[in-house]
């Protein structure tokens, strides 16, 4: 088989597993056949990717705007972590989701927060089973994508958390704890156990498998890998040095995070690591290590091409979760009503900075990975942010919103953008939609695109 005849279909097959491969420079065409492949449209090259990261309880405002507009830029002191990866990011200030907003119908403003993250849409007011909001703007993409990747959409979360009852003031838990919904009554629940996303991603049992038959073939399983070798060397003959060395980081880091989650599960087994905090097995119980791990799976999904479109709710709406490692003892829900107290002002700043550090961490390592003729984050799009402004006042304007990525060379990243205020966080979803060549004439409550971009 000729070079030119790999693509991203291409996959290594064992034992109950397989397994895509990355951008491989055998996956591009020959040069002969460029200009006829440019003429019918049909150049593979890396795709473009989107994923939103969702963070609860907004912000402490005063301290996160920059100063300075345009590329003329100094970080707040919130946004510093962000000094490392300034040239790959945008800063958004001025946006807004009306519809997160109560319109007639009372407290929470938690609830409706994430609820309206990526659908722009108010939600129904219930704790019942009549939930109603909106479809949101990743499953938008990934409708329009669907049949392109083996998923369609990937949605990973760091906490868990009822699907019905009441969360916050009448509004039912599934508006807290779901961001990306697939109808308007329909949600995409989250996964938060690393190695069953894991093993959705690279092991592929029998059809109607028994729970049983699934635990005895990952038992003897020795690694994922050692199924996939001899397939990978009868490949190596048609791959240049440069892919070569490609091919063998990709079964490192893969391998790496595979000893990464069984090392973290055989922690959660032995009682005497344990922390006070019961967690199941196979979900950290450091916060830091959870955020790491989950991050690291969503970019070998986009390396493969198993899907396109990925969401993370690195905690639910309105979430109580305190930051040991911080020295932060009180809960995240507790602290952004500080009501002015400078004390719990001061660890809410840390619990900021340490979200932003984590973005941050998050686009060097889609920065580091070489894709094509440059890296995985030029062909990304990635946006982080909260559909609360302020935590202490709940406000559903100037939203934090941060993107990353060049989204396959349409995104101008290394600025400040400072929007109109009150201008619909929904422009931004339009904007990144037509650049994933989804059919939009607006979304949400959109009243245009985003020209800033």
């Amino acid at each position: 088989m000729s070079r030119s005849q790999l693509t991203r279909r291409t996959v290594l097959r064992g034992l109950g597993t397989t397994m895509a491969l990355p951008w491989l420079e055998a996956m591009a065409p020959s040069a002969a056949g460029i200009s006829s492949a440019l003429a019918a449209g049909s150049v593979e090259g890396p795709p473009v990717r989107l994923a939103f990261l969702f963070v609860p309880n907004g912000v402490h405002a005063p301290h996160w705007t920059p100063d300075g507009t345009g590329r003329d830029w100094t970080p707040s002191p919130l946004l510093e972590p962000l000094g490392r990866v300034r040239e790959h990011v945008n800063v958004l200030s001025g946006l807004a989701h009306h519809n997160a907003k109560a319109l007639g119908d009372g407290p929470g403003d938690h609830a409706r927060s994430s609820a309206c993250f990526l659908t722009g849409a108010h939600p129904h007011k219930t704790s019942g089973a009549d939930i109603s909001v909106g479809i949101s703007a990743d499953q938008v993409a990934a409708r329009h994508l669907e049949g392109r990747t083996r998923f369609s959409s990937l949605e990973l979360g760091c906490e868990g958390g009822r699907q019905s009852g009441e969360c916050d003031s009448g509004y039912s838990c599934v508006y807290s704890t779901n961001i990306s919904w697939r109808s308007s009554r329909t949600p995409n629940v989250k996964e938060t156990n690393p190695r069953l996303v894991f093993e959705r991603l690279f092991s592929i049992g029998p059809e109607r498998e028994s729970l049983a038959a699934r635990h005895e073939r990952l038992r003897l399983r020795r690694s994922i890998l050692d199924y996939v070798r001899a397939d990978a060397r009868s490949m190596e003959s048609r791959l240049g040095q440069a892919d070569r060395l490609r091919l063998d980081e990709y079964f490192e880091s893969v391998r790496a995070l595979e000893q990464r989650i069984q090392l973290v599960e055989s922690m959660e087994q032995d009682p005497s690591q344990l922390t006070s905090f019961e967690r199941p097995a196979g979900i950290p119980g450091d916060y830091r290590e959870h955020l790491d791990v989950m991050s690291e799976l969503m970019i070998l999904a986009f390396k493969l091409d198993q899907t396109r479109v990925a969401s993370f709710m690195w905690s639910n709406e309105g979430s109580n979760r305190s930051y040991p490692f911080l020295d932060v003892a009180e809960g995240h829900h507790q602290l952004s009503h500080h009501k002015g107290d400078e004390s719990m002002i001061e660890k809410i700043r840390r619990i900021d900075r340490f979200h932003v550090d984590r973005y941050a961490r998050f686009v060097e390592r889609l920065a580091a990975e070489p894709e094509g003729d440059g890296t995985m984050l030029d062909n990304c799009m990635v946006v982080f942010g909260s559909a609360i402004g302020d935590g202490n006042r709940h406000n559903h304007d100037d939203l934090p919103i941060l993107l990353a990525g060049r989204g396959g060379g349409s995104l101008t990243p290394g600025r400040h953008l400072s929007c109109k205020p009150g201008t619909p966080l929904c422009n931004l979803y339009a904007s990144l939609l037509d650049r994933m060549d989804v059919p939009v004439d607006h979304f949400g409550d959109s009243t245009g695109r985003l020209a800033e971009l």
